[in-house]
């Protein structure tokens, strides 16, 4: 079956980032969520067969099988930039977001992840901070050929890491290891599926920075 002949609400669910591509056009994946995107698309005068592509480029962006301990480092950097700085600069605006709107609607329940919204904006405060900090500064040396496992720098950045490793181990305190409730809404349910790839995302990014590029010199 097509993305186009799917419901909104089943590809908010199912394809991470799928709701910012929805927000992007104004269609609606929570209240109007069971009709189809044809449906949805024909009725607010936009294009579904390119819609549906946008959703496809989502799921082509998973990783290819490469060996990354095995690639030079100007491809590993890139790569690291591309797949995990870029991505995350996406990620986390439509995950807070998503948040901010299931505390608003949700908040009287007592599953709701009161606070979540606040956290992933610390999350996306520190995580740019730490970004830039790499590609400013570590990126550069690593690319001269100037990077060690024992250069200050590196040793500070594997203690951001750890700091970011707590900082995901409380978010699944406060979404009870991101587990759904019994009848969620898809805007929650999207914003799960979300922070599920955020938390992978994340860990592999860390991993090959701290136990390929960084061990490197």
């Amino acid at each position: 079956m097509s993305h186009a002949e799917q419901s909104l609400g089943l590809l908010a669910r199912t394809i991470p980032g799928a709701t910012r591509v929805f927000h992007a056009h104004h269609l609606d994946f929570c209240c109007g969520g069971k009709q189809t995107l044809q449906t949805a698309a024909d009725k607010a005068g936009l294009n579904a067969t390119q819609i549906a592509a946008q959703l496809d480029a989502l799921q082509d962006g998973a990783d290819e099988l490469v060996d990354w301990t095995e690639a030079d480092t100007p491809d590993l950097v890139a790569h690291i930039l591309a797949r995990y700085h870029a991505r995350h600069r996406e990620q986390l605006p439509e995950l807070i977001r998503l948040a901010r709107r299931v505390e608003h609607v949700h908040g009287d329940r007592p599953e709701c992840p009161l606070g979540l919204a606040d956290h992933l904006e610390t999350m996306q405060q520190e995580l740019e901070s730490h970004m830039q900090k790499e590609e400013t500064v570590l990126f550069p040396m690593y690319l001269r050929g100037m990077g060690h496992p024992s250069l200050p720098p590196v040793q500070m950045m594997r203690m951001e890491h750890d700091h970011h490793g707590e900082e995901l181990a409380k978010l699944e305190a406060l979404t009870n290891g991101i587990t759904l409730p019994r009848g969620a809404c898809n805007t929650w349910r999207a914003l799960y599926l979300g922070l599920q790839t955020l938390r992978e995302d994340l860990m592999a990014h860390i991993h090959l920075e701290n136990n390929v590029l960084f061990e490197r010199g």
